[in-house]
């Protein structure tokens, strides 16, 4: 019973540890990017703030808005 319960708990764990992650993922998908990215530098200020944000997020543990963040700034980028 204690390990059934042990591998239950387990399982509950993976995914949020699977998102906290990917976060660095996300970082590097839009450091890669912004190079060749045709926005105006406001829009790229925008991006790079929502970056930041993100990682100040993922290092103090908040990883929903981590990712959140981290989306945002994809998708101003267009990626």
């Amino acid at each position: 019973m204690l390990r059934t319960t042990l591998i239950a708990l387990s399982l509950l764990a993976f995914p949020a540890s699977a998102l906290a992650h990917s976060c660095p993922g996300l970082m590097a998908e839009i450091d890669a990017a912004l190079p060749d990215s045709s926005l105006t530098e406001g829009e790229l200020q925008e991006v790079r703030d929502l970056r930041a944000q993100g990682e100040e997020q993922h290092e103090a543990g908040d990883h929903d808005a981590s990712m959140a963040s981290l989306q945002e700034a994809k998708e101003r980028l267009g990626i």
